[in-house]
């Protein structure tokens, strides 16, 4: 069997990378229209690249670990509230 540690190290480096750069332009978005939403979802994609670089720090398989699954969850629950919440503001705040 190959060792396919190289390679998933990689991968998640690139995926911490995109998931930090969709951080940034979500807080560039909310800080120029002060729009919830845009915060909501630039918290959540900052988890999602900590989770990624927690995995790549510390080298073990994503799958060892529950607690990445736990930070994803708590992630996608995050845009699910900015969501809830950006959908329940009176439409002057939007």
């Amino acid at each position: 069997m190959r060792d396919t540690t190289g390679l998933m190290l990689a991968v998640a480096g690139a995926l911490a990378m995109g998931y930090a750069l969709a951080a940034l332009f979500f807080t560039r978005f909310w800080r120029r229209t002060r729009v919830a939403l845009f915060g909501w979802f630039a918290l959540a994609f900052a988890l999602l690249a900590a989770q990624r670089l927690a995995l790549i720090l510390f080298e073990v398989p994503p799958d060892a670990f529950p607690w990445s699954h736990v930070v994803r969850l708590a992630a996608f629950l995050l845009i699910l509230t900015g969501i809830a919440l950006q959908n329940r503001a009176p439409r002057g705040s939007r």
